[in-house]
């Protein structure tokens, strides 16, 4: 298993496990207009990964500065930081063939370690309904701090669970 930086030669092989993550688990939960290169490749990251076994690309994870407003307003108001300082670790997902082999784990990992290196308290938020993600998040001690909603513009609302990074991945001065 290979960890490296995610390069735009990865796009296929990444929409095409997004659309079966997507069919299996129902993540994302939105997705307007169905474009998975959009979700994956076009929003502003501080970093992004992914996982290689056998020269294949078998998962991904990024690094945001942001999340949603309230998922931020939460993460802020539990940790006492100001939102700058917040490093979103965002947008993993593997391939149903490749989970339980620690792919999960190492992007995890690789994404709470890279917003800690920049000094950033690495959070995440995730549907409350994909069981299996919070198990992983949860089985690497990270810690529920609490609920929130998401309004979509379509008008459907989400509920979301913030999670907070394991005092190993916490910057220097937080506890």
């Amino acid at each position: 298993m290979i960890v490296r930086p995610r390069r735009e030669s990865d796009a296929r092989g990444l929409v095409a496990i997004a659309r079966i993550v997507h069919a299996a688990d129902g993540y994302p939960p939105y997705l307007p207009g169905g474009n998975f290169k959009i979700l994956l490749f076009e929003h502003e990251t501080l970093g992004a990964w992914v996982v290689e076994i056998d020269g294949r690309v078998v998962g991904q994870v990024a690094l945001h500065a942001r999340t949603g407003q309230r998922a931020m307003d939460l993460a802020i108001s539990v940790l006492g930081v100001p939102p700058e300082r917040l490093g979103v670790v965002a947008r993993l997902l593997v391939a149903p063939r490749c989970r339980r082999m620690g792919v999960g784990r190492a992007l995890l990992e690789t994404a709470a370690g890279a917003a800690a290196a920049r000094n950033l308290y690495p959070i995440l938020d995730v549907a409350k309904h994909l069981q299996s993600a919070i198990a992983l998040y949860e089985r690497y001690e990270w810690v529920c701090a609490g609920e929130v909603l998401v309004d979509f513009p379509d008008g459907t609302t989400l509920k979301e669970f913030v999670y907070l990074a394991p005092p190993s991945f916490r910057p220097h001065g937080y506890s």
